[in-house]
C-alpha cells in the first residue's frame, strides 16, 4: 500500500512540474521585435481577447494566457489602440495593456545615430520630451535605479556603477529608430533601448560569456571600433589590431578616446599634445592606460561593431590607419605604418582639418 501511495505521489508532482514548465514555457517571448496594433472594441474583456492575441502572434498559447489572466486579475481593459511587441512576454504584453490605450497620434518616432555619445542622446531626449537634462543625468547616477537594470539585463554588470565613468549606461542604450509615446519617462525610453540590447546581444551570449574579456570591456572596446572604422571586415580587422596591442601591453593609441576624455564633440579641432599626454581613465594615448582599455564605453555602438569585438580577425598588425574615403590600411611595424601615412599624404588621401 505504501508503495501505490509514494507512486501516486511521485505521478502527481511529475504531472504538476510538467504542468509548471509548460505553464512558464508559453508565457514567454517566442516573437521577434516587431510592434502589432491591436484593436480592442468595446464591451471585449481579457477574457475574449484570446483569439486576437494568438492570431496576431503575441502569445503561443490561449491555455497559458486564460490561466495568467484567472490567477492575476488585471485592471479592467478599456476599449482602443494598443501597440505590442512580438518580442515581449505574455506578463510583458499585459502590463502594456494594464496602462491602457493609445491615440496612435500620439506617438513619435526618434532615430538614435550609431557611434554617437550621451551627450548627444541627452540632447535627442530633451528635444523631444518634457524631460530635463538634470533629470537624465540624476537617473544616470541613482544607484537604486542602476541595480534594478542589473538585476533584469544579463549584460549590464556593477561596472556600470564605477564612479570614474561620466556615464552610467554609455554604450548600452541601442542606436536605432524607436516609437514612443509623447509622455514617455526617461525610465520608459531607456527601457525600449535596452530592450533592444537585450535581442542584439542574445544570439551571442555564449560567445560573450565565455570570452576572456568581460562584456563591459567588449561594449567598451565596440565602443573605440565604432568611431574608428566604417566596413565591417574593416571593423574587424581593427578589432584584431586592438586586441594584439592589449596582449602586448601597448596602449590603444587612439585618438577618439581622447577626445571623449576631454569631452571634445568637435573632432575638426586637432587635440593639444597636453591632452594626449593627460592620465585619464578614458584616454588611451596616455603612457598610462598601456595594455588597457577605457574605463566605459565611448559612445553606442552598432551591432556590427559589437559582432567585430566578438568574433575579431587574426591576424600580426598592430597599427592602421584610415584615408579620406574611409579605406583602411593595416601595418605590423611603426616604420610601415608611417610609410603608409607619408604615402596617403604625397597621394592626397590624408585627412586634413580645417584650422
Amino acid at each position: 500500500m505504501k508503495k501505490i501511495i509514494k507512486f501516486v505521489v511521485l505521478f502527481c508532482l511529475i504531472i504538476v512540474f510538467t504542468l509548471v514548465g509548460l505553464y512558464f514555457y508559453f508565457i514567454k517571448s517566442h516573437g521577434k521585435n516587431e510592434k502589432i496594433v491591436i484593436n480592442i472594441t468595446e464591451g471585449e474583456t481579457y477574457s475574449t481577447i484570446g483569439d486576437k492575441l494568438k492570431d496576431s502572434g503575441l502569445i503561443k498559447s490561449k491555455l497559458a494566457y486564460k490561466i495568467y489572466i484567472k490567477l492575476n486579475k488585471p485592471k479592467s481593459l478599456e476599449h482602443g489602440d494598443y501597440i505590442l511587441n512580438k518580442s515581449n512576454n505574455l506578463i510583458e504584453i499585459i502590463e502594456t495593456m494594464e496602462k491602457g490605450s493609445v491615440n496612435l497620434q500620439d506617438t513619435k518616432t526618434i532615430t538614435f545615430v550609431e557611434g554617437k555619445n550621451m551627450r548627444y542622446f541627452i540632447s535627442k531626449i530633451t528635444s523631444e520630451f518634457s524631460i530635463t537634462e538634470e533629470e537624465i543625468l540624476n537617473k544616470l547616477k541613482d544607484e537604486e535605479y542602476l541595480d534594478t537594470l542589473i538585476n533584469k539585463y544579463w549584460f549590464l554588470t556593477d561596472s556600470i556603477k564605477n564612479k570614474d565613468l561620466y556615464y552610467s549606461l554609455e554604450g548600452y542604450l541601442y542606436p536605432d529608430t524607436y516609437e514612443f509615446y509623447d509622455n514617455s519617462t526617461i525610465e520608459d525610453i531607456f527601457k525600449k533601448m535596452l530592450d533592444n540590447m537585450e535581442s542584439k546581444l542574445e544570439p551571442y551570449k555564449e560567445e560573450v560569456e565565455s570570452n576572456k574579456y568581460t562584456i563591459h570591456q567588449m561594449i567598451t572596446l565596440a565602443s573605440i571600433i565604432e568611431l574608428e572604422a566604417s566596413s565591417a571586415d574593416d571593423r574587424k580587422g581593427v578589432a584584431g589590431v586592438f586586441y594584439n596591442r592589449l596582449n602586448g601591453g601597448w596602449s590603444l593609441g587612439s585618438d577618439v578616446t581622447t577626445y571623449y576624455a576631454e569631452r571634445i564633440d568637435n573632432w575638426s579641432r586637432d587635440l593639444k599634445q597636453s591632452e594626449l599626454n593627460k592620465c585619464n581613465q578614458y584616454n588611451t594615448r596616455s603612457s598610462c592606460m598601456s595594455g588597457k582599455l577605457p574605463v566605459g564605453p565611448i559612445c553606442n555602438a552598432g551591432i556590427k561593431s559589437i559582432e567585430a569585438t566578438i568574433e575579431p580577425t587574426s591576424h600580426n598588425y598592430y597599427y592602421f590607419v584610415a584615408d579620406k574615403n574611409g579605406k583602411t590600411y593595416f601595418s605590423k611595424t611603426n616604420s610601415e605604418h608611417n610609410n603608409t601615412c607619408n604615402k596617403l599624404k604625397r597621394e592626397g588621401l590624408w585627412i586634413e582639418y580645417e584650422s
